[in-house]
């Protein structure tokens, strides 16, 4: 029989309170690695033991609009959250995955509880000073990661398109920075912009 969406919930919420040793528990996940524009965002979440959130998941498996109430929610239960972010130009100076780790890391140092263990989605770590655990898949197995999913999807999604208005005719507020067709076809009219990364766009650039 499949499982049911109560099933599915009250697994991820296992799945946390299973890995907790004592205190807190926090999850910490990323927004941002792929896109050609913008920083990369990391959230780092602690939920109560008995938090239940209906309809969490990995942030990239649910509407915009679902991810918005979800948002709200999540800050208004959490024990402790955080976001944080890496610009441009130092994911350009230190390479996309060592910013994805130094934003994680921040979002950690920065929740006002300090956590006991931290599960991170994925399969690498990026070093946090606490006990953690990365998992693969971790937006879709663990509630505490996939809360921070959606707080660092939804936050960055929100400071991408305050620099649409900023930066117009990009299409940022449709495609988010991604390398989508319209978006090369942008940078070709219009070239690259100050939050472009450089080092995405080498073929573009020469």
């Amino acid at each position: 029989m499949p499982v049911t969406e109560k099933e599915r919930i009250a697994e991820m919420k296992q799945f946390d309170l299973d890995r907790k040793k004592s205190g807190y528990l926090a999850g910490v996940d990323e927004a941002g690695r792929g896109p050609l524009a913008g920083p990369v965002f990391a959230a780092a979440v602690i939920l109560p033991d008995d938090c239940i959130i209906e309809g969490i998941n990995d942030s990239k498996k649910l509407s915009e609009k679902k991810r918005e109430k979800l948002f709200d929610e999540i800050c208004e239960k959490a024990t402790a959250y955080c976001v944080a972010s890496v610009d441009e130009k130092t994911i350009d100076e230190i390479n996309i995955l060592q910013a994805t780790f130094k934003a994680m890391r921040d979002a950690v140092a920065g929740l006002k509880e300090k956590p006991d263990y931290v599960l991170i989605d994925g399969d690498k770590s990026p070093s946090v000073d606490i006990a953690h655990e990365p998992v693969i898949k971790g937006d879709s197995k663990s509630m505490s990661i996939a809360a921070a999913s959606i707080l660092a999807k939804v936050s960055r999604d929100r400071y991408i398109v305050k620099m649409s208005e900023k930066y117009p005719g990009y299409g940022f507020e449709k495609h988010k920075g991604y390398g989508t067709k319209a978006h090369y076809e942008a940078i070709a009219e219009l070239g690259i912009s100050p939050i472009h990364r450089k080092s995405f766009l080498k073929k573009i650039l020469g």
